[in-house]
């Protein structure tokens, strides 16, 4: 594939209108790389879906101070045809709403918050970060990457910071299968690592904002000497996107001052790659399945008192 049909490809447009349910998510997936207009748009018909779907285009513009090209521009970003399709899916969000539906949390943490408050805040961030990130997974490009990890030949991951821990237990989940993994957090090691992958490996960058330098240019690498490429991103359209056949996308998380993104959105690539380790095992079983065995006996006297 090349690198023009590549940037095509994982540009989200083209596929089916997500579910109404999955609306909200992607607005908080896509807003960030919006235009500030756009995000009006974005933010109203998230924030007010009963009422965004009572009103026609040239309302909705109104609304937001911006312009009929903007809604519908809003409209086939978010995923849908056009606005007619948003409206439809708006409504459908609205009736969910209107079912008895527990309101949201939406409080940031204060400094001066009661432990008990900050537990329920966090547990409930965790829970709309897991949620958001089911609803926008897409689960083709998923078993794309199934596929493509459950036959390769050796799986390098590449992830610093936060993301590289969660390369980390990727590779350590992959290896208690008996497949080859290795996750890289020093770049240089990532880079020479690359080099030496080719067609029938498989390359996985975690990069929550889909910009980092140090991921991006082993993901690359492996790109061009013929390894199937795999982004797990909060930035489907960020740099890391161009190398990539596949990209799985995570959910945006609200950040605050006590909570940056780099910790919250850990939760949610830990659940892609929980997604994606299960995947390859139900492919992988026969041998999975002995492999996962031996490893929890090798190391069942060191849990032994």
């Amino acid at each position: 594939m090349t690198q023009e049909l590549k940037e095509s490809f994982g540009s989200g447009l083209g596929g089916p209108p997500p579910a109404p349910a999955a609306l909200a998510a992607k607005v908080r997936t896509l807003a960030p790389s919006m235009t500030r207009s756009m995000q009006r748009v974005a933010e109203a018909v998230a924030s007010d879906p009963a009422g965004c779907s009572a009103l026609t285009v040239t309302g909705l513009a109104e609304l937001t101070g911006t312009s009929e090209a903007t809604v519908v521009r809003t409209s086939r970003l978010l995923g849908y045809p056009g606005y007619r399709d948003l409206r439809l899916a708006l409504a459908g969000l609205a009736a969910q709403q209107q079912s008895g539906r527990a309101p949201a949390i939406t409080t940031d943490i204060a400094v001066d918050d009661p432990i008990a408050d900050v537990v329920a805040k966090l547990a409930y961030d965790e829970q709309q970060t897991l949620a958001d990130t089911a609803a926008g997974l897409d689960t083709v490009q998923l078993g794309a990457a199934v596929s493509a990890a459950a036959a390769a030949r050796r799986i390098d991951v590449y992830g610093v910071g936060a993301s590289g821990l969660v390369a980390q237990d990727l590779t350590q989940k992959l290896l208690r299968i008996g497949l080859i993994a290795h996750a890289h957090s020093d770049p240089h090691l990532a880079v020479t690592n690359a080099v030496q992958l080719r067609a029938g490996d498989v390359a996985i960058a975690i990069t929550h904002s889909g910009s980092t330098g140090d991921v991006i240019e082993p993901l690359r690498v492996a790109f061009e000497h013929g390894a199937t490429t795999v982004a797990i991103t909060g930035r489907p359209d960020g740099a890391v996107s161009q190398y990539a056949d596949h990209i799985l996308t995570t959910s945006t998380a609200r950040e605050s001052e006590l909570r940056p993104a780099a910790m919250s959105s850990r939760t949610s690539q830990l659940l892609v790659v929980d997604c994606l380790f299960v995947g390859v095992a139900q492919r992988t079983y026969e041998t999975a399945a002995p492999a996962l065995a031996a490893s929890y006996e090798a190391l069942a006297h060191r849990h032994r008192r």
